[in-house]
């Protein structure tokens, strides 16, 4: 287990928006009320520019989610010592509140591939993936949460269900988890599985923020429902009861809304965060509620 890394400062149990470079005018000239902003760590990776003058006027007026998309924690190969140093450079300058990255792989050889792919649930990735968010935790002095993914195809070598799976490397390393509750939906219902059934056996208590998203709806060659984790929408109803279902177990968590393609004007997303800030006041209020019967 890795204790050579420290949490800092958590993000307010509120509902955050992803910043978008559209948006960051309108957000500094009115400053809304919004719990948090999360950025792509990749997008801030530059030594300077625009980019950084921005993003340090939105760091000195909200706390900073960092979500990174480019370490492949999950590939056959080392991780990329220079990302790493990249990663530690903007977290030492931002001081974020939480940091982030995905249970997934994005390269091969020499090669990096513009999307986060699944791995099979094995004792030989365990092995890989724990060592890899030691050293990942080491390399930025943080304890990083790791994202459930979405998938689309199970692997016939897996033996290690995938709750277990992340829950026995939060064990093995202190990480956190990032439970991103709209790839719950997208994952049971393409594999034919109960997403409250997942819920009720998340490990909730390693849990330190929540995603959520719209997806994109299709059929798949026997004519069966496929869902598609497209961050292009609002928040499907669906996914929205699984959310409070969600928050009836874990209590209030950050929750971030993502929306990275077809993004709409900044009052869509305000009205997002809006309607899932509103399910964390009640968990809020039910919270308060026990604590005074227990006083």
């Amino acid at each position: 287990m890795n204790t050579g890394t420290q949490s800092g400062q958590s993000l307010p149990a509120r509902a955050g928006l992803g910043l978008k470079p559209e948006h960051i005018g309108e957000i500094i000239a009115t400053e809304p009320e919004i719990g948090f902003f999360e950025v792509h760590a990749e997008n801030y990776m530059g030594d300077g520019g625009a980019p950084h003058r921005t993003l340090s006027e939105i760091v000195a007026r909200y706390p900073l989610s960092l979500h990174g998309v480019g370490l492949s924690i999950g590939a056959e190969r080392p991780l990329d010592k220079a990302h790493l140093a990249r990663l530690r450079r903007l977290i030492d300058r931002y001081q974020p509140q939480s940091f982030s990255e995905h249970l997934a792989w994005s390269t091969h050889d020499a090669g990096f591939l513009n999307d986060l792919l699944p791995l099979p649930y094995t004792n030989r990735t365990l092995a890989r993936v724990s060592a890899h968010v030691d050293e990942v935790q080491q390399a930025v002095g943080r304890r990083m949460l790791l994202e459930n993914p979405s998938t689309y195809i199970l692997f016939e070598d897996s033996t290690i269900d995938e709750i277990d799976f992340l829950d026995a490397i939060a064990e093995r390393t202190g990480c956190g988890l990032l439970l991103d509750v709209n790839n719950v939906m997208v994952s049971a219902i393409n594999h034919r599985l109960d997403p409250f059934a997942y819920i009720d056996r998340f490990p909730v208590e390693r849990v330190g923020e929540i995603h959520l998203a719209g997806y994109d709806e299709t059929v798949d060659g026997a004519g069966d429902r496929l869902l598609i984790d497209a961050h292009n929408s609002t928040v499907a109803d669906d996914v929205f009861s699984l959310y409070r279902h969600t928050i009836g177990r874990t209590g209030p968590v950050p929750t971030l809304i993502e929306w990275d393609n077809d993004v709409p004007a900044f009052a869509v997303l305000l009205a997002e965060a809006t309607r899932a800030e509103a399910v964390l006041d009640e968990a809020a209020l039910r919270r308060d509620a026990r604590f005074s019967r227990r006083a």
